[in-house]
Order: C-alpha cells, then structure tokens, then sequence
C-alpha cells in the first residue's frame, strides 16, 4: 500500500512537471541545466516528441580517438533519448588524402563528414548538400549561435556547405592553459634550478646540459611531429619564436595589416639549423621524419624525450596520460611537461596565448550528398546547440560531475576531479563531444556567466591542479600556465589560416608547391652534415624562389584587411 501510495505521488509530479514544460514552448533559449533524470525519461525541453530511433555515420579526418557510437556514452545516450539519433564515429586512422581520395572515387561518403585539412578537396567533389533551407527551417539555434559568422562561410555560389566547429558566444575568457609553446619536462627545470627561460638558446642549453648529466639514460633531447598535414608542428615554430601567433604560413602586421611568409625567411634558417645542430650531437630524434602520430604520442609518454614544440590540443593526449600516471604515482611527476614561452630574442614579446579572433572559414563539418536523412541531422545539431546541452557535453551532469554554488557558480568537487581521468572522458563521452561539432567555442561565456570550458573556469582549474602543479607554478611566481606567458592581444583577422580559398586559385597552388619543398627539403636541412646545411639551404631557396610568393601575401593581405573591416 505505502509502495502504491509512492508511485501515484511521483506519477502526479511527473504530470505536473509535463504540464509545466509544455506550457513554457520550445524556448531556443533555454537555459535549465541537464540532470540524469530529465534526460533518462527523455525530455526534451519541449521540443517534439522523440522519433524513431536512427543510427548515421560520421567521418573525422583527425586522428586520436576511438572509434565508437555515441549512445555508448552517457552524453550519447542522453542526446538520443532527446533526438532519438545515434552516430556511429570514425576517426582517421593512415593518410588523410588517401582516405579521403578513396571517398571521392567511389562518390560514396559518410553521413557527416569533417574532412579538416582535406576540405578543399571534398569542396571540389562536391561531397556536401547546401544548408541554408535546412538550417532556416530547423536550425534556430544555429542561427542564434553563429548569427552572421555564416555568410563568412559561404562558398563562391552563394551557398553554405559547412558549419564552423565552433563560434564564440558571450564573453571571451582567457584559458588558464598554455595553447602551445616549447616544452620541457619538469625534472629539465628542477635539476637546472627552476630558471627563466625565454629565448631558444636559453631552452636548448637546458636541454643539452641535462641529457649530458644522464647519458646512460638513453634520452631524447628533441623531437618533432612531422606526419601528414601535422607537418606545421614543424614547420610552425619560426612565426612563434619572431613573436607572431599561429597564422599558418603568414606573420600579419598588427599595425598595417601587411602579410608576410616565413618559409623562406632567415627566422626559419636559423630555426633549422638549431634542429641540424641537435642532430649533429645525437638529441634530435630523427625519427622525427618518418613517425606516424601514434608513434609520436606514444614517444611522449616514454618519460624518454625531454623536449618538443607544439600545440596544447595535439598533444593533449599524451599530457592527460602522463597526468593520470602521477595523480596515481607522484614520484612520476617529473616526467611530466611544461610550457616555455621561447622566442628568438628576450625582447620579442610572445604570442603564444590565443586571443578572440574571427571565424575559421576553411574548416568545419558537412553533411554529405550520401546522408540518409538530413533534416534528422541538422535537428540533432540544433539540438546540440542549446545552452543545456553545451552545458552537457563540457560540464557534464550536475551532482555527477559537477556542481553549483550559492552564488550560482558551477565547480567540481575534489572527487569528481580525481575521478574525471581519460577513461572516465571516453565512456562518458567528454572527449567523443570536445571538439568534433558546432558547439559554443571553449573561451565562451554562459547565460549565466560561467565559462563554457570547464578548465578555464578559475575554480575548477586551481582545483584541478596536483600540489607538484602548485608548486612548480610557485616556482615561477604565478598560479596558471598561461600567466608564464604574455597576455593574448585581440587580433580581428586571426587566424589567416582560416581563410577560405578557392579551387584551384593560385593560393591553393601555392600552399601546395610550398607544403612540397618544406616536406622535401626541411629533413634534408635537419639531417645534413653540419658542413653541408648551407647548401641545401641555398638549393631549398632556388626552389622556393620560383613560387609566387608576392601574389600570395598580396592576396593573403588583402583578406586580412577585409576581416577586419568586417568586423568595424
């Protein structure tokens, strides 16, 4: 009887919840916080009632993730209960171009594709449907996200094909993290002294007077991520190391806007010749030239390389696991990296940190000409886009893997941070939603004020550091890594990499010619003799000569400008 009585009670405050919800409409606002409750019985904020369930296909052309559905995830699953959509995922496994070259022959695609560095091509197949009917007619929350970010996307006829992965929404918050820069492992700094360390001389001497002092250790002083279209990893450096933020092949003026290459620059000269001289003395890992992206993670995690350049998101993996082994063991801390903000000179200011930019318009995710129903996805990305579900797939489940203060501020409990480790990421299904939809951009700000991006939230970053983190910070006098850096300056263009380009255009080929002669000649440089590294500098320079390089800063300068004027 009393069983009974409790049934009817919660059966009546199911209604009255029902009653509630149906009388507020389908708010593309909405901003009530995700629980395990109300995405169990399937509510969907008021939307339409659930629909047959299905099962599409995505293609990620980056590689680092399993491949999986995403309703074997808790967010999956709470995402098809609401849409009642499942996606099976595939991430890039070999070479980009190859795989996706075997799609365009056989004009058989996945339901969605995010083709990365590859877009140009799927363009040119005409791999994509037009979204503008479907996202006027089903997508409100995509055009309350990324507003008129989309006429930035379109292509020469007019017509969007893509939607950027994501949009800055509210106010830009700063991320606590370093996004790139020279990294060193902790016992490197530790046993030198925690220095100062800001030019390039100064980072390899740390590196160079360490391994010299362990010899039997067998290190690596230095390596390289060169596979595929990761060859910027190092090909990069030089822009960074003269001050600039990552602009692709280009340094832009801040003040006239003006674009310049550096490939063939005397910044890149000496940049290789620091490789060429480390290999000369057995710490440059050649390898380097030759290792897939697993072989180069999986180096990083060998506690065996000292050094690296790159960017934050690339090499979160191997950070995350080295991470979890010290949570887990302490004495392995030191194997662990550290960011350097390393410039050429002690008077160039730095540009690692990422500041608010505009739109990345040669990028993003499609819905191709072989999807079974794309109305059925847009809606799962319209879906995706309201402010309870970025809340969702960046925070989580409020009392599971979060919570919120008096004062409405969201946190994690010293438990939830201990439990949320790589594993927990992966069947929860952070990481399947960290970066492979459109989604509100990491630095952005709730209707409430809490960051999007769990780690920039102050609260939960100072919670989520290990007390080595606190004390090598203490070390250096500053309580985030971003804080070694200088601050990020708002640049309206950025990043020119991101701009879109033409079939075929003479910047097309030029990117082209160009990635060919830095692939074929950069580890000839890195690899030569000593003796023999100003010779093939001088034949690279001859080859390089031959490009049309004053018509592709030309065009490059002139995107900047209108980006700018954009945005006025």
């Amino acid at each position: 009887m009393k069983k009974n009585k409790v049934l009817l009670l919660s059966l009546a405050a199911a209604l009255m919840l029902s009653a509630v919800t149906a009388c507020s409409g389908n708010n593309s606002n909405n901003t009530d916080k995700p629980t395990a409750t109300n995405a169990a019985t399937g509510d969907n904020g008021g939307s339409e009632p659930t629909k047959e369930k299905v099962t599409y296909t995505i293609y990620n052309g980056v590689a680092g993730s399993k491949d999986g559905n995403t309703n074997e995830t808790t967010i999956g699953k709470m995402l098809e209960d609401q849409t009642g959509v499942n996606f099976k995922l595939e991430f890039l496994v070999g070479d980009l171009n190859t795989k996706i070259g075997t799609m365009i022959a056989a004009n058989e695609y996945p339901d969605v594709l995010i083709p990365d560095a590859a877009m140009e091509e799927v363009m040119n197949a005409g791999a994509f449907i037009p979204l503008d009917e479907l996202i006027e007619e089903h997508g409100p929350n995509i055009k309350r996200v990324y507003g008129n970010k989309l006429d930035q996307m379109r292509s020469a006829d007019g017509k969007l094909y893509i939607l950027p992965i994501a949009a800055q929404v509210g106010e830009f918050i700063p991320d606590p993290e370093a996004g790139a820069g020279f990294w060193i492992q902790r016992r490197v700094l530790e046993e030198a002294g925690y220095p100062v360390v800001k030019t390039l001389d100064q980072y390899i001497k740390l590196i160079e007077d360490y391994e010299a002092k362990h010899k039997d250790e067998k290190l690596t002083g230095l390596i390289s991520l060169t596979h595929d279209w990761r060859f910027f990893a190092t090909a990069n450096p030089p822009m960074h190391l003269m001050g600039y933020p990552n602009d692709g092949n280009v340094m832009i003026n801040g003040d006239t806007l003006e674009a310049k290459t550096y490939a063939g620059d005397e910044a890149t000269k000496k940049w290789l010749k620091t490789l060429n001289d480390l290999n000369a003395k057995g710490l440059f890992d050649k390898a380097s030239f030759v290792d897939n992206y697993d072989q180069y993670i999986a180096k990083l995690t060998s506690h065996n390389v000292l050094g690296f350049f790159d960017y934050k998101w690339q090499v979160d993996n191997a950070l995350n696991v080295l991470k979890d082994a010290a949570r887990k063991d302490p004495s392995l801390d030191k194997y662990r990296y550290f960011p350097l903000p390393i410039t050429f000179d002690e008077s160039i200011t730095d540009a690692y940190i990422d500041a608010e930019g505009g739109v990345v318009t040669n990028r993003g995710i499609g819905i191709t000409v072989s999807a079974k129903d794309p109305v059925r996805i847009i809606e799962y990305f319209d879906n995706l886009l309201k402010e309870e579900n970025q809340i969702l797939t960046s925070w989580g489940i409020k009392g599971e893997t979060y919570e919120v203060n008096e004062e409405g501020r969201y946190y994690r409990t010293q438990e939830q941070i201990d439990k949320i480790n790589e594993a927990f990421n992966e069947e929860f299904g952070f990481k399947y939603y960290s970066w492979n939809w459109p989604m509100y951009g990491a630095n952005s700000t709730l209707s409430d004020g809490n960051a999007k991006g769990v780690a920039i939230q102050p609260e939960v970053f100072q919670m989520s550091l290990t007390e080595a983190d606190k004390a090598i910070l203490g070390k250096y006098g500053v309580q985030t890594y971003s804080q070694m850096f200088a601050k990020p300056v708002f640049r309206p263009w950025y990043p020119a990499w991101g701009f879109a380009k033409e079939q075929n255009s003479p910047e097309i080929m030029w990117e082209t010619k160009k990635d060919e002669l830095t692939k074929k000649y950069y580890p000839k440089m890195v690899l030569a003799d000593p003796g023999k590294f100003e010779s093939v500098w001088e034949d690279y320079m001859k080859e390089f000569g031959k490009l049309d390089t004053a018509g592709y800063e030309k065009w490059t300068t002139e995107k900047a400008k209108a980006k700018v004027e954009a945005v006025k």
